[in-house]
């Protein structure tokens, strides 16, 4: 992901840098996905009585939630055919299509995935930039994000864009993660992630 730079007219242009988006797919696969579009319910600061209980909330463009397949339960090979803008969080997502039934899905999109590149998760997976696989596969010194913290619950840490975990050690049954802020978290090695560099950023 690149940057954009302004020319310094005014003091707060000076430093002004802005994502240039051109990771984003052009053309087809650009829009978001119909089926995988849910409703965002905005409550406008208000409780179930429609009394105002949390000042200045409101207003703002509508948005569609993206259904986000934070588990990768499905096996198969998956091509990536689009990387779109989710406004709801801070990194770009993948659009992919399995090969076997035609089946899409978004996935969060690490930095390096490319349209084109096949991805896949399970165990016996090619530890590649996309994969998810069990902790118990990924080798040590890795840098891995949407970590699950129980088996099949779905990734919990490290979804957000230009965060990453890194997978330090291993003791029995347990991987040691060295997290963002320097803490060492023991989470089961049957708990999958894919493997990346960091999350594709926004900012």
């Amino acid at each position: 992901m690149g940057l954009k730079t302004f020319r310094p007219l005014t003091p707060a242009a000076r430093f002004k840098a802005l994502p240039d988006f051109k990771e984003l797919t052009k053309g087809g696969n650009s829009k978001p996905q119909k089926s995988l579009l849910e409703t965002k319910h905005k409550t406008g600061g208000r409780n179930n009585n429609g009394r105002i209980t949390t000042r200045h909330i409101g207003g703002g463009h509508k948005q569609k939630y993206r259904i986000i397949d934070f588990k990768r339960k499905k096996a198969g090979e998956a091509a990536v055919i689009g990387i779109q803008y989710d406004p709801n969080r801070t990194c770009r997502i993948a659009l992919i299509e399995y090969t076997a039934d035609k089946e899409r899905a978004y996935i969060l999109a690490p930095v390096g995935l490319n349209v084109g590149d096949k991805v896949s998760a399970g165990a016996g997976v090619e530890s590649k930039v996309g994969n998810a696989l069990p902790l118990a596969e990924i080798p040590l010194g890795l840098s891995i994000h949407n970590v699950e913290l129980q088996p099949g619950r779905g990734g919990q840490m490290a979804r957000s864009a230009g965060t990453y975990v890194i997978l330090n050690n291993r003791e029995g049954d347990y991987a040691l993660l060295k997290m963002p802020s320097g803490e060492i978290r023991r989470v089961h090695v049957t708990c999958k992630a894919p493997s990346a560099r960091l999350a594709m950023s926004t900012t």
